[in-house]
């Protein structure tokens, strides 16, 4: 299906508790609720019900398609969970981080995550060609190796620039580390700052200021490039009436 690695790691423990109880072939939609009823529904846990759903979702679809089995959770609504507002930084916060950087490199990381919400693997991944400064875009390969661009503002070209004038890559990507070193040195940020940075919460942060800014969601569902508007809007719950007042023009005036 085009999964990425991590995607699949993370499927692997699920489907393993899962198989270890039922044989999927024969599984009933009845035995797959009871299941998922033993499962916790917090947020705060990453194995939670809804992740237990999605995955069996997905795994099902994939063997009905692939080998014909039948999908005992066509038709299977999701299970309801709290609305959590997940945390995100605010511009001043992005601004410390930057302040607080210890080399050119790590400010064009930084600011590259907050002006393009790029995924981790896909900033580890920037090769020199793939910049445009004409359109200010980046190429960049998501999930399934899918090709896109993601947009980038003067903060990250100014030190995108500056960076690329000390470092001169001959082949892999533009950082000299891989994405581990980049969690690694947001790790250190943290500690040294008590702001929390690492690169979800950057992509969060994107798409927040974006609508605050008074981006509609469909139109950050693509400079974000996600797959459907769930996640944005669950990404901007904290994006409240008095936020959306400020964007407000009556329609008789």
């Amino acid at each position: 299906m085009g999964c990425t690695k991590k995607t699949l790691e993370f499927y692997r423990p699920i489907l393993t508790r899962f198989n270890a109880e039922f044989d999927c072939t024969k599984t009933t939609r009845q035995s797959i609720e009871k299941f998922l009823n033993q499962i916790p529904a917090s947020n705060n846990n990453l194995a939670n019900r809804h992740a237990y759903y999605r995955t069996l979702k997905a795994f099902y679809n994939w063997a009905n398609k692939e080998y014909g089995i039948e999908n005992p959770m066509a038709g299977m609504q999701a299970p309801i969970l709290s609305k959590l507002i997940l945390p995100v930084m605010t511009e001043v916060q992005i601004k410390v981080l930057l302040e607080n950087a210890s080399t050119i490199r790590d400010k064009a990381i930084i600011s590259t995550l907050a002006e393009s919400g790029l995924r981790l693997s896909e900033l580890a991944s920037i090769e020199i060609d793939y910049i445009n400064y004409d359109t200010r875009t980046i190429r960049v390969f998501g999930k399934g190796r899918k090709e896109a661009y993601a947009p980038f503002g003067e903060v990250s070209e100014r030190y995108l620039k500056m960076w690329l004038s000390e470092y001169h890559p001959n082949s892999g990507n533009i950082w000299g580390i891989t994405k581990s070193g980049i969690v690694l040195m947001l790790r250190r940020l943290e500690a040294k700052t008590g702001i929390t940075c690492n690169p979800h919460t950057f992509r969060r942060t994107f798409a927040v200021l974006l609508r605050k800014a008074g981006i509609d969601t469909m139109t950050i569902k693509e400079l974000g490039r996600w797959e459907s508007l769930e996640m944005v809007q669950r990404y901007t719950r904290s994006f409240s009436f008095q936020d959306s007042m400020k964007f407000y023009k009556s329609p008789l005036s």
